[in-house]
């Protein structure tokens, strides 16, 4: 039995930038209260307009990236994962470098910049290759960079050499970008990575004083879906979560959303522990797209019901899930992640008995 991964393939850089595009939310209210914290950065009309104004620029930023990206993200030799362009992480630490670093100037309509630890030498954590590659792109997408030659080799930032960060079509932009980057160092829930590329979903919630319905994040999730099958999801979500059962948001290369019981009483678990536990979830990955996995472990105690599924779906099940290698196969495929099924018109024939299928494997058998 090998042990081997193999090679990586990596995915080209247009179909990493139409699924960076799809974590984008459609739609961002205009009216939720922020953090105390954001209270002295700006009004707080002005912060929610520029947090709009940046999400629009991420959808010209991932336009372009599909259209022109080709000739900015080059894949690294050996690539650790089949969306790594390091240029992807480059431009989004710029980013949050620009956006925590710099200060709003008294218009609010730019960022001025003397410090950009990223970038700074001797050992800069950004190339120096691509940190003019990475502004040249940005504007691409609309930024304005005064102060800096982008013609040059290097980014003289200094005390003295200040960099006039602007967005000419949404002068908003800038106090979006700002508290977007203090949001992403300072308010995420886990560890935050280099290549996690969060900034680019506009995750604004994490700004907002009232904590989200999960429902509410499940709807943004879904919305590249077609409407029958945001209705599934969506029932199964209600379905679940009134049984008792824990909707646990996670996101690293993925983004899940999954459905965990939880003991009353037990000591308090961190999301990657609820994680764990989970009985299915629905995730959206570059790899699979949007699916719904199931991590079927009573299937013994209900084959009577099991024996009156489609064949499709009771051939799935009895081949399980479970890591590849250990089933003497060539590569790690992610298997454990439990039995796949995609999110398409395909599993709508089967909504009452994935429901069943559920309903046994969270305890609620109707049998």
């Amino acid at each position: 039995m090998s042990t081997q991964h193999g090679p990586i393939t990596i995915k080209p850089i247009n179909e990493v930038a139409e699924y960076l595009r799809n974590l984008i939310p459609p739609d961002i209210p205009g009216d939720y209260a922020l953090k105390p914290m954001f209270e002295g950065l700006a009004d707080e009309q002005d912060i929610r307009n520029g947090i709009i104004a940046f999400r629009d620029f991420l959808y010209l930023f991932c336009d372009c990236l599909i259209t022109k990206g080709d000739s900015y993200a080059k894949p690294p030799k050996k690539p650790s994962g089949i969306a790594d362009y390091p240029f992807l992480h480059n431009i989004t630490n710029l980013l949050v470098d620009i956006g925590y670093h710099g200060k709003l100037a008294e218009d609010g309509k730019s960022l001025l910049v003397t410090h950009l630890p990223l970038c700074a030498a001797p050992k800069p954590k950004i190339p120096v290759s691509a940190q003019i590659a990475c502004l040249r792109f940005l504007t691409l997408c609309g930024f304005l960079f005064a102060g800096v030659d982008l013609e040059a080799k290097t980014i003289p930032i200094s005390e003295t050499q200040i960099l006039h960060v602007s967005y000419p079509a949404h002068p908003a932009l800038p106090v979006g970008l700002r508290a977007m980057a203090i949001a992403d160092m300072e308010l995420r829930t886990g560890r935050r990575y280099w290549n996690d590329n969060n900034l680019l979903r506009c995750d604004y919630r994490l700004l907002k004083a009232e904590n989200t319905d999960m429902l509410e994040v499940l709807q943004d999730f879904l919305h590249p879906l077609p409407p029958d099958i945001q209705k599934f999801a969506l029932k199964l979500h209600q379905r679940y979560t009134d049984m008792g059962l824990t909707c646990v948001l996670s996101i690293l290369s993925d983004v899940s959303f999954a459905y965990v019981h939880i003991s009353e009483g037990r000591k308090a678990l961190s999301t990657r522990e609820k994680y764990q536990q989970r009985v299915w979830e629905f995730c959206y990955s570059l790899k699979n797209g949007y699916c719904l996995f199931v991590r079927a472990k009573k299937t013994d105690k209900y084959t009577d019901v099991i024996a009156k599924f489609p064949l499709f779906l009771r051939e799935k099940i009895a081949t399980g899930y479970g890591c590849y290698r250990k089933l003497g196969r060539e590569r790690c495929q992610g298997d454990c992640q439990g039995i796949c099924l995609p999110l398409n018109d395909s599993i709508l024939e089967m909504a009452k008995d994935i429901e069943t299928w559920l309903d046994c494997e969270a305890g609620a058998c109707p049998i």
